[in-house]
């Protein structure tokens, strides 16, 4: 599977929900923020929501300041 990460292609070899594709890339753990083909994601669709061959994906981690 082909997908386009913050401009970037990445393949993997089976297909992924975006919780899974966010444990890949160690953010799992992390406040992200995602954007899924120009839709923004609620985080309690993570776990479900399926990916598929060719999705387009903006992942933002959001960090506090002061």
């Amino acid at each position: 599977m082909k997908l386009k990460i913050n401009g970037e292609d990445h393949h993997f070899e089976k297909r992924l929900t975006l919780k899974a594709l966010l444990r890949e890339l160690g953010l799992d753990e992390k406040p992200v923020v995602v954007e899924l083909n120009r839709e923004a994601l609620a985080p309690s669709e993570f776990e479900t929501r399926e990916l598929c061959d060719g999705d387009q994906l903006e992942v933002i981690t959001i960090a506090a300041g002061g």
